[in-house]
């Protein structure tokens, strides 16, 4: 098997809904295989599906719009060695790169002109254990942490975790789709003031929790 080979669950192109690339058309590389079932996670179709592409295939695939930013997501993307090399391409090639990670896998190795979106696992997620917090080494000024928050309780534990350590990156707080209300994340923010940035999933605000977008 060649080693630049992906198993991918699809290819599609949207408007990206969160981080620092929200609102831009983008294309979605979302590859297949996740290490971790957190509880609040909105694909887990991409666990298992999928087909075996070459990466010439996924560059063709993504080349067909022109769009500037590519997001590659899963799943978890870093679970296939071989998204290290596509992430280098995809930047040789000229694409502003965006790497959605949980956070559980090193990044160390990811290509410095990538954005590294790193999901913080809070308790709710149930899989607060597996946070590599070593990774936090690794992280440049142009990426960014999110913590998804599904409870107060899940506040409270990622508003001390932001104020004990120092980011090297802006950190997100985002709510749980069908578990935190955002009015509310908002005023918890406010009233402690914590240097985080709201965000919600603008792709789910704009049409629905539906696959594809």
């Amino acid at each position: 098997m060649s080693d630049t080979r992906l198993r991918v669950t699809e290819i599609f192109f949207s408007v990206q809904g969160e981080g620092s690339s929200s609102g831009r058309p983008s294309a979605f590389v979302r590859l297949t295989g996740c290490p971790l079932r957190c509880g609040y996670c909105d694909t887990e179709y991409a666990f298992t599906e999928g087909e075996w592409m070459e990466q010439e295939e996924v560059l063709q695939a993504v080349a067909k719009r022109s769009v500037r930013d590519v997001c590659v997501t899963g799943g978890e993307p870093l679970a296939q060695k071989a998204c290290l090399s596509l992430l280098q391409v995809l930047c040789d090639q000229g694409y502003e790169v965006t790497l959605e990670t949980s956070g559980a896998l090193s990044v160390k190795e990811v290509d410095a002109r990538v954005c590294k979106a790193m999901d913080i696992k809070t308790p709710a997620s149930g899989e607060e254990a597996r946070n590599d917090w070593n990774n936090l080494e690794y992280l440049q000024e142009t990426d960014l942490v999110k913590f998804v928050i599904c409870s107060r309780e899940d506040y409270e534990w990622a508003r001390d975790r932001v104020r004990e350590r120092q980011w090297p990156c802006e950190v997100y707080f985002s709510p749980s789709w069908e578990d935190q209300d955002v009015g509310s994340l908002g005023d918890w923010i406010v009233e402690d003031m914590l240097p985080v940035r709201l965000q919600v999933q603008l792709h789910k605000v704009l049409w629905g929790d539906v696959r594809g977008r």
